[in-house]
């Protein structure tokens, strides 16, 4: 059975709402709660997104996977294939991706956009600084996945990775596809790959 379908192929922004059955000590509060919002990214959110992606990998490995004007380019070419986490307004979180069309991954890769093509590259996941060590990109990364699962024509994702980062991707459903033909300076990474199609739980509630 194909994949559902969204009839858009833009995400229509969505909340996070209190679970049946929780209740909540401060319901009568409830407009004094952080509202949690999830969109596409769009241009205007580009600065937002470069200072949360320069905090945090400039301190690590010295530069960030995209500049400001790849940032730039990518949402202006392909917004659908970003997700952005806003909490009160403010950007929390985010990922950036791009069409490919290749089997594997390339140098290219990092600053192409490919359209109508049937792989999602993933260029860069990112967290802001205060909003680490809870979760927020294992939540944003696994909402991206179900989110792409309704865009049609899609089929897997691609993304390269640090060593270390591998056990986060694999816990993901990522699988190793081994060393990565990129390199950036002296780093060397490891390619992963999801596929979109054939999880039948995902198809039942993606919330297309």
């Amino acid at each position: 059975m194909a994949p559902k379908v969204c009839s858009s192929p833009f995400l229509k922004p969505f909340f996070l709402k209190t679970p049946i059955g929780v209740s909540s000590p401060r319901r009568q509060r409830r407009h004094t709660l952080p509202a949690s919002e999830f969109r596409n990214l769009t241009p205007q959110d580009a600065i937002s997104v470069f200072e949360i992606e320069r905090e945090a990998f400039v301190s690590v490995s010295g530069e960030c996977p995209l500049t400001l004007d790849e940032v730039l380019v990518f949402l202006s070419q392909c917004p659908e294939l970003s997700l952005g986490w806003f909490e009160e307004g403010q950007l929390v979180a985010f990922i950036i991706g791009s069409g490919w069309g290749k089997e594997k991954l390339a140098q290219e890769a990092m600053t192409t956009h490919v359209p109508d093509s049937p792989t999602v590259h993933i260029h860069v996941l990112s967290v802001h600084r205060h909003c680490r060590q809870q979760g927020k990109g294992s939540v944003l990364l696994w909402r991206y996945l179900q989110y792409l699962r309704c865009l049609p024509g899609l089929h897997r994702a691609l993304l390269i990775c640090e060593e270390f980062l591998v056990p986060f991707y694999l816990k993901a459903g990522f699988k190793d596809k081994g060393t990565s033909a990129i390199a950036v300076g002296t780093l060397s990474f490891r390619e992963m790959e999801y596929q979109l199609r054939g999880l039948a739980y995902a198809r039942r509630n993606s919330g297309c």
